[in-house]
């Protein structure tokens, strides 16, 4: 699959979402029949049915910010690595955070195998969901930094020039080329919540939100390095392996507070696999649409409320260290700052539509 940037603007929606569609409908006849198969009733089945309906809503809901940030990356990536992000990078957002990922958590949170990991989420499945909340902490606070990171690096931009709240973006872009500024706001947001917390959660919440710091800052460097290698710009590949690697590192993160959630409504590992993966499929192909159909340019300030959502998600994986906020509320946070940038970007259109974007 290739990003064609000059493909019409007439392209209709379903062109975009046909593969997000057989998917949608494959899993949840897969649903379906694990439901089937684990109670041996038609209520059974209908209930995983639905469960699997909702988490799909869920991941779309939590991740239509990715799917602009996504598109933001992805325009700036060769052909080659648009075609990887989009094949590979599917295979590692469903099969890897949505199944390998949980696994994980278990096998360093338990310390027993993989495979006695796997039998604990097929046989016992709420002793596995109690593993992965209290994993929670940790996970909060690495994908809370990391996703503040992003969120700050766009707005700490010295070369921005289009600014939706203009007073607070022109604020930091004036003090965008201080040298590490991005880093001194994150770190002390972190010491603020871990002067919060309780000393074995403070340690705890501390040591997991230095590696979300170092996480984004080593991919950054690693990205920086491979894309200006002189082998790699011979490969044709600028632009490409660092921004694949940004963009993984970006779904996971993402990905975090899905999974998390995803186990208030089932502690069945494969029923959340299937309903968080159709809801991936989904998110890619927006990012497919928001790249080709050009919407980014078309809707200037569309950006700017994914990166206010994506700081709002991260001000909320914090406050999860410290009370419980319901996904539906978190969801419903990012959409509506998008909501309010497409907005405001069709109001400048309409005032502004003579001059370019």
């Amino acid at each position: 699959m290739q990003i064609n940037p000059t493909c019409p603007p007439a392209t209709g929606v379903v062109h975009y979402f046909k593969w997000a569609f057989i998917v949608t409908i494959i899993g949840l006849a897969l649903g379906a029949a694990l439901g089937w198969q684990m109670t041996g009733s038609f209520g059974g089945m209908l209930s995983v049915f639905f469960i699997c309906a909702v988490l799909a809503v869920l991941e779309i809901s939590l991740s239509f910010d990715n799917a602009i940030v996504n598109a933001n990356k992805l325009k700036t990536m060769t052909p080659v690595w648009q075609r990887r992000f989009l094949t590979w990078g599917i295979i590692i957002a469903v099969f890897g955070m949505r199944v390998v990922f949980p696994l994980l958590i278990v096998v360093i949170a338990a310390k027993i195998g993989p495979w006695e990991a796997l039998v604990l989420a097929a046989a016992k499945p709420a002793e596995y969901a109690a593993i992965m909340r209290d994993a929670h902490l940790p996970i909060a606070a690495f994908g809370g930094t990391f996703l503040l990171m992003v969120g700050l690096s766009f707005f700490f931009d010295s070369d921005k020039d289009v600014h939706w709240l203009g007073w607070l973006e022109r604020w930091m872009q004036k003090y965008a080329s201080v040298r590490g500024v991005e880093v001194a706001i994150a770190l002390i947001v972190v010491m603020v919540f871990t002067r919060i917390l309780p000393d074995e959660e403070a340690d705890i919440f501390f040591k997991s939100a230095i590696w979300g710091l170092l996480t984004f800052l080593l991919v950054e460097v690693i990205g920086g390095l491979l894309d200006s290698s002189q082998e790699m710009l011979e490969a044709g590949a600028k632009g490409g392996i660092g921004a694949f690697l940004y963009l993984e590192v970006l779904d996971a993160s993402f990905s975090f507070d899905g999974v998390i959630g995803a186990f208030a409504l089932t502690q069945n590992l494969f029923v959340i696999a299937i309903g968080l993966g159709i809801g991936a499929m989904y998110v890619r192909s927006m990012t497919i649409m928001l790249v080709e159909k050009g919407t980014l340019t078309e809707y200037r300030y569309l950006e700017h409320g994914a990166f206010y959502a994506i700081i709002a998600l991260s001000v909320i994986m914090f406050l999860q260290s410290l009370i419980h906020i319901h996904e539906v509320i978190t969801g419903l946070g990012g959409a509506a700052l998008i909501g309010l940038s497409f907005w405001a970007s069709i109001r400048w259109n309409r005032l502004h539509g003579h001059e370019k974007t």
